[in-house]
C-alpha cells in the first residue's frame, strides 16, 4: 500500500489519515516538486562516470555493442 502526505513542522502528515497503528514502520521517499528547476540532464549528472569497465568507443560504437552494426 502507498500514501502520500507532506511533511510539517518536521512530522510526516499522510493525506485522509491512513489506519496505520503507532510504531509502524514505514519508509519515506520525497517526490519531486512540479516547479523543480533542474533540468533533466542536471539530474541525471550524478550518475556520470558511474559505469565501470566499458569500451573506450562505447559512445561511438553504440549500435555495434547494442546491434552488431559495423564499427565506424
Amino acid at each position: 500500500m502507498k500514501y502520500t502526505g507532506k511533511i510539517r513542522d518536521g512530522v510526516v502528515v499522510f493525506e485522509g489519515g491512513p489506519p496505520l497503528k503507532n510504531g509502524t514502520l514505514v519508509a519515506v521517499e520525497p517526490i519531486e516538486q512540479m516547479g523543480d528547476s533542474a533540468t533533466l540532464g542536471q539530474r541525471l549528472n550524478r550518475f556520470a562516470g558511474s559505469a565501470k569497465g566499458l569500451p573506450k568507443d562505447l559512445a561511438r560504437n553504440h549500435d555495434y555493442y547494442l546491434h552488431g552494426r559495423p564499427k565506424k
